[in-house]
């Protein structure tokens, strides 16, 4: 059964610098706890089908997941998906006009593949709130503290 979380967070910047850095795959690590590198396979602007490769500090240990592109909307979607023995995870972040500038969706579903991982779904809930919250609030803090 899988894990769902969704946040939304009022950002005080433009959707197009929003997406600029949510799309810059080398500066996840700038915003996401967890992320030692994300990288694409391959080379030129980021579109549907593009390969990935994301390294993750999790659990007192570095780990691996290979990723796609599914959904790319310039300045409004990026969708991924990433893999790996244990997990699917689906990370679909969203940007769109909001009252002080930008609405900043996160949407990332989980879904336990082995039994362990079936059996810590509850703490890995409760986890997935928690970085969720602070990579919300890192991208906010990045984006209304530097300058554009």
């Amino acid at each position: 059964m899988p894990i769902r979380y969704e946040l939304t967070e009022s950002i005080r910047t433009s959707p197009e610098r929003a997406f600029a850095l949510i799309d810059d795959l080398s500066a996840t690590q700038r915003w996401l706890p967890p992320c030692v590198s994300l990288e694409k396979i391959g080379s030129g602007p980021n579109a549907v089908g593009d390969q990935l490769h994301y390294v993750f500090q999790q659990g007192g240990r570095q780990q691996e997941m290979s990723g796609e592109i599914l959904a790319r909307v310039p300045n409004e979607r990026l969708y991924c998906k990433y893999v790996d023995s244990q997990f699917e995870v689906e990370v679909d972040l969203r940007v769109a006009p909001g009252p002080d500038g930008t609405l900043s969706t996160h949407i990332i579903q989980i879904t336990p593949k082995s039994w362990l991982g079936k059996l810590f779904s509850p703490l890995i809930r409760l986890g997935l709130k928690k970085q969720t919250h602070e990579a919300a609030a890192n991208l906010k803090k990045l984006l209304e503290t530097e300058s554009a």
